[in-house]
């Protein structure tokens, strides 16, 4: 006759509670780093289409050199980001990052200026959609994507430096080159971001330390989705 082995039975249990309260948890942190990015998305559209569409405040910007400040603060945020990610608060780290998206807002004003407010629209739904499908599946997969990592980099490092270099050049067969790669590259870093995002919780952190890893997700998302965006305007945005 065999005798149950009820501490088995009861370590069995105990894992189970474990693991359905640390997918509970997981599934919060997710929540909340995709409504940091949203509500992110939400205010430099915002602040986008009101300076876009007030010419008091678009003409000195835009007409002026300092088009040229505004369009490169977004990227200052990001240095900053990256060197003070480690020593920065909780609410710090927030506080920097509606600052950032309000300046990202202030840059992409001039897309209502140069395309329509229909094809503009039309672009953030595709952009939507790539970016859902891909985020998802960075979610879901079993497969490690850490692999494509340093490829993904090499990638972004090789957009930015042609798309500095095209600035001075204006060819429009590079433009079209770096935007058909740039779009490749964001929409896998869309993926290998999520994953990491993923990997990189823990249910024994503090709340403190949970809200900092939140919004340095919904950073690097929100940087992937504004890129996947800003790419595709070249080929479905019709201009004015």
């Amino acid at each position: 006759m065999n005798t149950p082995n009820y501490g088995y039975g009861l370590k069995s249990v105990a894992g189970h509670l474990d693991q359905a309260q640390f997918d509970e948890g997981l599934r919060r942190h997710m929540l909340r780093v995709y409504n940091y990015m949203g509500l992110g998305l939400v205010l430099t559209g915002a602040v986008a289409f009101f300076v876009g569409s007030t010419p008091a405040l678009y003409v000195p910007i835009f007409s002026t050199p300092l088009k040229w400040v505004v369009m490169l603060a977004p990227l200052a945020f990001v240095l900053l980001f990256s060197f003070r990610m480690q020593s920065m608060s909780a609410s710090g780290a927030q506080a920097m990052f509606w600052a950032f998206c309000a300046v990202m807002g202030l840059s992409m004003a001039s897309i209502f200026l140069v395309f329509t407010g229909t094809s503009i629209a039309r672009t953030f739904f595709i952009a939507a959609t790539m970016f859902g499908a891909t985020s998802l599946y960075g979610y879901t997969t079993k497969r490690d994507l850490s692999q494509f990592g340093s490829f993904l980099m090499m990638g972004l490092i090789g957009v930015v430096i042609a798309s500095v270099v095209n600035i001075f050049l204006g060819s429009t067969m590079l433009q079209f080159i770096v935007s058909v790669v740039g779009i490749l590259v964001f929409v896998g870093l869309t993926a290998w971001d999520t994953q990491s995002i993923k990997e990189q919780y823990a249910d024994n952190f503090d709340a403190e330390s949970q809200q900092k890893l939140a919004v340095f997700g919904a950073f690097s998302l929100y940087l992937n989705f504004i890129n996947i965006f800003q790419l595709l305007l070249n080929f479905t945005g019709e201009r004015e």
